[in-house]
């Protein structure tokens, strides 16, 4: 069973730090080689303080560090006599905003297959880029608070909030028409489990009261979690007929 040791790089959350001593200690508690059991077969690192950058010139600082910790990792295990073939890094902000990656055998970056509005929040991408959204449809009004009711609540969007913590807050997602198309300044203002409330971001006075019937797409803050929550995608393309798409199972649970 290859393994690799975990580097904390940027101090957001877990592994060891490069010149850790307990780097070695993990180390020679793994065997050296292949085909005896658990064996070292290198490190990887999550550079997850680049989520809270704010800059091109943040993102690019958060990626060489940590390329450059991984790396030093990988030498010292070297140094100690164990091979660490695999270096492995990466997010997805710094997988798109690295200048260099020395030394790197492997980036690891999962939501810029399809991009979110987390990522759109730090500058990774425009709100255009975004490839994945829920389909819904209004079932309901509240005229007197402002509300759109739709049937997509948290069980197809997920409770993720990941834009809270933003400059723009997203709520639970913003809104677009069937094509894709945004609406001005609609959110997606809560969630129930079943149920998704929209709203004028500002103004709920100024939230258009759209037919009941009316299709929209959600585009989600973290679309790796929303995702999750359902079985396959739907490829749309334009012009095409909902029957005519392609759809693609993926795989779920943990």
């Amino acid at each position: 069973m290859p393994v690799l040791i975990e580097i904390d790089t940027d101090g957001h959350r877990a592994g060891v730090k490069p010149e850790d001593g307990q780097l070695l200690e993990i180390a020679a508690a793994l065997g050296r080689t292949e085909g005896e059991g658990a064996w070292l077969a290198g490190v990887m690192a999550h550079a997850g303080d680049s989520y809270l950058a704010r800059s091109r010139a943040a993102i690019e600082a958060c990626a060489e560090q940590e390329r450059a910790g991984a790396v030093r990792a990988a030498q010292r295990l070297r140094e100690a006599g164990y091979p660490a073939p695999v270096v492995s890094v990466g997010s997805t902000p710094t997988a798109h905003f690295a200048r260099n990656l020395d030394g790197v055998t492997e980036v690891r970056a999962g939501v810029f297959v399809f991009f979110d509005l987390v990522m759109h929040g730090i500058g990774v991408c425009e709100v255009s880029d975004i490839a994945l959204s829920v389909q819904c449809t209004v079932i309901g009004h509240q005229r007197d608070k402002g509300w759109l009711i739709t049937d997509a609540g948290w069980m197809a969007l997920s409770r993720d909030r990941g834009t809270a913590k933003q400059p723009i807050d997203q709520g639970y997602g913003m809104v677009c028409d069937v094509k894709g198309e945004l609406l001005d300044d609609l959110v997606v203002s809560d969630a129930n489990q079943e149920h998704g409330i929209l709203c004028h971001r500002t103004d709920p006075h100024a939230t258009p009261m759209l037919p009941i019937g009316t299709p929209l797409r959600i585009l989600p803050n973290h679309a790796c979690a929303t995702a999750a929550q359902h079985s396959h995608y739907v490829l749309v393309h334009d012009g095409e007929s909902e029957d005519a798409c392609t759809r693609w199972p993926r795989f779920g649970g943990w």
